[in-house]
């Protein structure tokens, strides 16, 4: 009856079925997981609201690329020109506009692995199929350049990449850049935490004069803590951008998803975004900084990371990643992430959001302590 672009089994795992049973009997979570910007503590300031009060909003003048205006300030937060953007209303819809550009019914793109768990619902929402290529660990994350090669088949269509990933926070290095090019394939380039560096010296963007048709994509929600918004955006570099941007421009003629409020706001959005980035970063640099003190000595480790808002903690494997979250959560009301959720290849990893409010997160590695 259904179409088979949903098959996915939507079954509670063993810590969902136990997070619904500590909430209905209304015990506090200490939640470590937590990536919604507007739920962190963060302080907003009431103007944004003001921002959305354009009267130009009131008329309907559609462009299907994008307001003139929010193409501007979307490109400024690139670092490139507004002839070369598309605004979408949201990251994951900039993926599917590709996936409809790029791809047929049964063709293939390559995704990393480990990293964000959604790409296979959107690919497969497009009739696309997923192939993985792994990232490894030997005190950084690097791309298995070996392993990706033998992943591309007659199908393959692009190669995708996070940068920096999620959650394993490891941006791209410019040699690794270089090598993806040599495939000849487009590259789509998930930069949506690309300003959230932890260290110094980082390359963050793919946009500028590549060598294949690359695809680098941005959005208000982690641009300017406001995922509320519902605005993304991608810039476009390469040969064979333009003819790709007109095409896009079809395909999002067909749809006009981007309402029109948040594009006459979107210049004041990402001034006021300047100081919620700014609160995010002491974030999550203040957090890291307690997690790698608390576990100095123990038999816990942090994974190095240089950008993003999580953090990977490596456990002995003395037993699985789920007992571990499990064990936290029914012994010690708190919350994490299973590495199996990204798809690491391997026992035992725990994935920590340095997004949490500090008080939370000092608590939840308490826990963490205690229960390893």
């Amino acid at each position: 009856m259904f179409s088979s672009r949903l098959k996915w089994e939507s079954h509670p795992n063993a810590l969902s079925r136990l997070l619904d049973e500590k909430r209905r009997d209304g015990i506090q979570i200490l939640d470590l997981t937590e990536s919604n910007p507007t739920r962190a503590g963060l302080n907003y300031p009431p103007e944004i609201v003001s921002a959305l009060s354009d009267p130009r909003s009131l008329r309907y003048d559609p462009d299907p690329r994008g307001l003139a205006d929010a193409r501007a300030a979307a490109a400024a937060a690139m670092r490139t020109t507004p002839d070369r953007i598309l605004l979408t209303a949201s990251t994951s819809e900039a993926y599917t506009y590709i996936f409809k550009l790029l791809c047929d019914a049964g063709d293939e793109v390559l995704v990393p692995r480990p990293s964000y768990p959604l790409f296979e619902y959107l690919a497969g929402l497009e009739s696309v199929t997923v192939r993985q290529y792994p990232l490894r660990y030997d005190g950084e994350w690097r791309v298995d350049f070996p392993s990706l090669e033998r992943a591309i088949g007659p199908r393959t269509r692009a190669i995708v990449v996070v940068n920096p990933n999620n959650p394993t926070g490891s941006y791209l290095k410019s040699h690794e850049i270089e090598r993806l090019e040599q495939f000849g394939l487009p590259i789509l380039s998930d930069e949506v935490f690309a300003d959230y560096e932890l260290i110094e010296g980082i390359d963050k963007s793919l946009v500028g004069d590549r060598k294949v048709l690359t695809f680098s994509m941005g959005g208000l929600s982690k641009a300017a803590g406001l995922p509320q918004m519902k605005l993304g955006w991608v810039a476009l570099s390469g040969p064979g951008h333009q003819e790709a941007l007109e095409r896009l421009e079809w395909i999002a003629d067909t749809f006009l998803s981007v309402a029109s409020p948040v594009q006459h706001a979107l210049p004041k959005l990402l001034e006021f975004g300047v100081g919620i980035r700014e609160q995010i970063r002491a974030r999550t640099r203040s957090n890291l900084e307690h997690l790698r003190s608390a576990l100095t000595g123990s038999r816990l480790g942090v994974l190095h990371v240089e950008g993003g808002w999580y953090a990977t903690v490596r456990a002995p494997q003395t037993r699985s990643e789920e007992e571990y979250a499990l064990t936290l959560l029914r012994e010690h009301d708190t919350l994490i992430q299973p590495g199996y959720f990204y798809d690491f290849e391997s026992e035992a990893f725990l994935i920590l959001s340095l997004l949490t409010p500090p008080e939370v997160f000092q608590g939840g590695v308490r826990a963490l302590l205690m229960a390893h």
